[in-house]
């Protein structure tokens, strides 16, 4: 579902308009559409909570907000790799999955 710039400051309570439009800005939230009439996927409406969450909730000062971002989308980009890596394996013969998961085991990498 995607929203306007209005709409979505009206649909989450604490977001002030001149905050989403520097965080436009600033590039931590991206709109498709016109300059005027900005329109935010569902997952940048999701974005804009979580920036809103960092800033008026966890106070996150606004110059601290693009390096927190920044470390946000640094740990989605490396678990979406990890996934990836983990179909890779999971489409191997056995042998090669279990060579893996035992030199896993080796390094200390099984979670435990």
């Amino acid at each position: 579902m995607t929203m306007h710039l209005d709409e979505l400051v009206e649909a989450i309570d604490t977001l002030r308009h001149e905050d989403l439009e520097a965080w436009m800005r600033a590039s931590l939230v991206h709109a498709s559409g016109e300059a005027e009439e900005p329109v935010f996927s569902e997952a940048e409406c999701a974005r804009v909570r979580m920036i809103c969450s960092l800033h008026y909730d966890m106070e996150i000062a606004s110059d601290a907000l693009p390096v927190v971002i920044g470390l946000v989308d640094q740990l989605h980009e490396t678990r979406r790799q990890l996934h990836a890596l983990s179909a890779a394996v999971l489409e191997q013969d056995e042998d090669i999955r279990s060579l893996v998961l035992t030199r896993l085991h080796a390094r200390g990498a099984s979670g435990e």
